[in-house]
């Protein structure tokens, strides 16, 4: 009797630990369950925030206000955020109709976007802003975004695969063929007031290439410039240790004026099909 009495108990120990064991993996998968619902939560979310984020970027496609030319064929280029850009062929070269307003390098790297004054100031290494740090869709795309320098000199390129940014040499070709400094300003502005301010004298973007007046951040305080009045644009090459080319138009003469400027200013960016 006492055999089987220690027989009974042991049977009941056991179920009592089967019992308990059941109970602790209930738990264990519960709590299992509660972490995978988790991460995958959080997976869905940044998901989310990337779609988001690139919704954002892109979103500025077909939003320009830009006027440009009736009379001419424009193309189509992509550039490595999804933005879509017009283009127009121009004596065998093949230039981009809109300022530049990626915000990354051609291997997908994000460019720093620096609204501090004294930081962009400051800075030697590549950096893009907005005008005026707007946030406002129908401003991006349509004056694009102002880029330093050293954006352009990086070796991560910031132009899309098969266009490089337009060099100082490309610039001067097309100045020449546009008859040159002293009238090719009127070749290369947009038409109309919409973006220029007062009279936009003797526009007729008979290029094509819709330059818009797009303004300047200044190197030396970080602040903004000029929106309305002058066109400003980087050339890829260098002047010096410290400066490299440009080209700028403006609302009140005929003029492209071809001058070098220091790499910390902030200027709008057209690239040119390789």
């Amino acid at each position: 009797m006492g055999i089987l009495a220690g027989c009974n108990f042991a049977v009941f120990t056991t179920d009592v630990n089967q019992h308990k064991l059941q109970s602790i993996m209930k738990t264990i998968n519960k709590t299992l369950l509660r972490q995978i619902s988790i991460i995958a939560l959080i997976a869905i979310t940044f998901n989310s925030c990337e779609k988001d984020n690139e919704n954002r970027i892109n979103n500025t496609n077909d939003k320009t206000t830009a006027v440009f030319n009736p009379n001419l064929t424009y193309g189509t280029m992509t550039d490595q955020d999804g933005n879509i850009y017009k283009t127009i062929h121009i004596n065998g070269q093949t230039w981009m109709a809109e300022n530049l307003r990626t915000t990354k390098y051609r291997n997908g790297d994000a460019i720093p976007q620096i609204t501090d004054n004294t930081t962009w100031a400051s800075l030697t290494t590549g950096a893009f802003c907005n005008y005026k740090n707007t946030e406002n869709i129908d401003t991006i795309a349509s004056y694009g975004r102002l880029y330093n320098w050293f954006s352009i000199s990086d070796s991560r390129k910031l132009a899309p695969l098969g266009w490089h940014v337009a060099t100082n040499t490309d610039w001067h070709l097309l100045i020449n063929l546009l008859n040159g400094d002293g009238i090719a300003g009127t070749k290369l502005k947009e038409i109309s007031n919409l973006h220029w301010y007062r009279t936009n004298k003797n526009a007729t973007n008979e290029s094509g290439l819709t330059i818009l007046p797009s303004g300047l951040r200044d190197p030396s305080i970080g602040n903004f410039c000029c929106m309305g009045s002058k066109g400003i644009l980087w050339s890829s090459t260098q002047a010096d240790d410290s400066y490299a080319w440009i080209i700028s138009v403006d609302n009140y003469s005929n003029n492209c004026n071809r001058i070098s400027n220091h790499m910390k200013y902030g200027y709008a960016i057209r690239c040119v099909k390789d």
